[in-house]
């Protein structure tokens, strides 16, 4: 089940996405982090278990970033992270969104949901203040993409 995030889903979202930032594939956020964005997060949860998660961050009046797209490993491949972004992409529809941008090792998900590679330069500079917390920064090595909505 898709739903949005819970303040007692927390602790959960952080230990999935600590999952994988310790490998780093994506960024690490602090407890403090999601309480304070917890409206962006969607999860998905089966049986009481967090599965996965999906956020969308607003960056400005027509762009947004999904974000924290992490699938538990075993519950990967059955369509979560698909079903996660499709439910940011829907939101951010509803919000009256003209873009939406993500930073992705993985541009052919992304591409499957009608992001298309873009250069780094062509995001607004505001996008860049999680980028200072990353251990590759200034050296970045995700690709940027993004939805015209």
């Amino acid at each position: 089940m898709i739903r949005k995030a819970q303040i007692g889903d927390v602790k959960d979202i952080q230990k999935l996405l600590m999952t994988f930032a310790n490998r780093g594939d994506m960024l690490s956020r602090s407890l403090s982090e999601i309480y304070e964005s917890l409206r962006d997060f969607y999860v998905c949860e089966e049986d009481g278990k967090l599965l996965g998660t999906a956020a969308l961050h607003i960056v400005w009046d027509d762009l947004a970033e999904v974000r924290s797209v992490a699938v538990s490993e075993e519950a990967g491949r059955k369509g979560i992270g698909s079903l996660l972004v499709q439910a940011c992409i829907n939101e951010a529809r509803q919000i009256g969104l003209n873009r939406v941008f993500c930073l992705t090792y993985k541009p052919l998900f992304f591409g499957k949901h009608g992001f298309r590679l873009v250069d780094k330069a062509e995001l607004p500079h505001k996008v860049w203040g999680d980028c200072i917390k990353c251990a590759k920064f200034p050296d970045c090595d995700e690709n940027a993409m993004i939805l015209d909505l």
